[in-house]
Formats: structure tokens, sequence, C-alpha cells
């Protein structure tokens, strides 16, 4: 999906939101409600002031999506306060922003992800690259770690590499 924009405003804003929601992890009601000022464009911390259930946290941007973010803000030419806006300057709608993902999917030739499954593949991509099950729960805005458990569907190569990696009897080469 990535592959289908192109330098047009429309291609550098679809890929930097395509990125935003994987990077992030955030809902997609929060990653509409951000606003220019509450994104560090140089650390990639944003602050989701109105999360599920009224709670605020914080989340990142890594160093690509921050270059993608920075090429689609320096290619805007209307002023709004919200990070994610149509070509007419209007904030992006949750209609628009899953128009972005049905479109990029269509031309990259695949079934259109819902919104949410971007949410999934960070919660899953994030704990396969080591991230802790805590520190995952708080970037992802869960209370409890119950609500984590059904983001976290782990194949056999999930665990049996978990296995290789923490096996007790190989570590200490018993």
């Amino acid at each position: 999906m990535i592959e289908t924009c192109d330098k047009t405003f429309y291609g550098l804003r679809d890929k930097a939101v395509l990125l935003g929601l994987l990077d992030s992890g955030s809902r997609a009601k929060e990653f509409l409600g951000i606003k220019l000022y509450d994104y560090n464009q140089f650390t990639g911390e944003i602050l989701i002031r109105h999360g599920k259930g009224g709670k605020s946290r914080t989340i990142f941007f890594g160093k690509i999506t921050r270059r993608a973010v920075r090429a689609y803000i320096n290619s805007c030419t209307d002023f709004c306060d919200a990070l994610w806006i149509t070509g007419g300057g209007e904030q992006l709608t949750y209609f628009g922003l899953r128009e972005i993902v049905r479109r990029r999917a269509k031309r990259a030739k695949i079934k259109t992800p819902s919104l949410h499954s971007f949410r999934r593949a960070f919660a899953i991509n994030m704990l396969r690259a080591g991230v802790d099950v805590f520190s995952l729960q708080k970037l992802m805005g869960h209370a409890d770690l119950q609500v984590l458990h059904r983001y976290l569907a782990q194949s056999l190569d999930d665990i049996a590499h978990a296995h290789r990696i923490g096996s007790p009897v190989d570590n200490h080469k018993l």
C-alpha cells in the first residue's frame, strides 16, 4: 500500500497516515484527533488528549514515520490545527481515513484491511520485537492486561522463537 503513494500532497499524506497507523498503535478516533501542537516532530512524541475512557496517554512515531509526516506537513498549503487534513484543509474524518485505506489497498491489489487491523499489527509486531507486555499495555492505552491479550494471538513460530531465546537449559548450558 505504501508503494502506491507518490510525491503529491495525497500521496505524501496517505503514506504518513499508513505508517502512522501502524507505528503508533492508536485507535482510529485517537489518531484523527491528533493536533499539530500535540506532536513533537523531533522526538516523535504525541499526546493523545482524549483516549478511550477520556484518559490521556503518550504514543510515538519512529524515525521513518516522522520523516514521512514531515514531508506531508511540508506539502500542506492550508492551515488547520489538526495533523491529518483533507486537500481542502479540513480535518480528516473517520470516513476519509477509511477511504484512504480502501483506495490504497485497491491500488495495491490487496484485500482492504480494517482500521483496527493496524492496531492489531502494531501489538503483535511490538511483542515479536521484544517489547515487554507492560510497556505495550501503556502504549496501547489498555487499563488491563486481559484486553491486551486479545491482540496478541501468537503463532507457533512466535512461541518457538520465544523458547529459543528463553530456554533455561540452553541459556545456562546445563
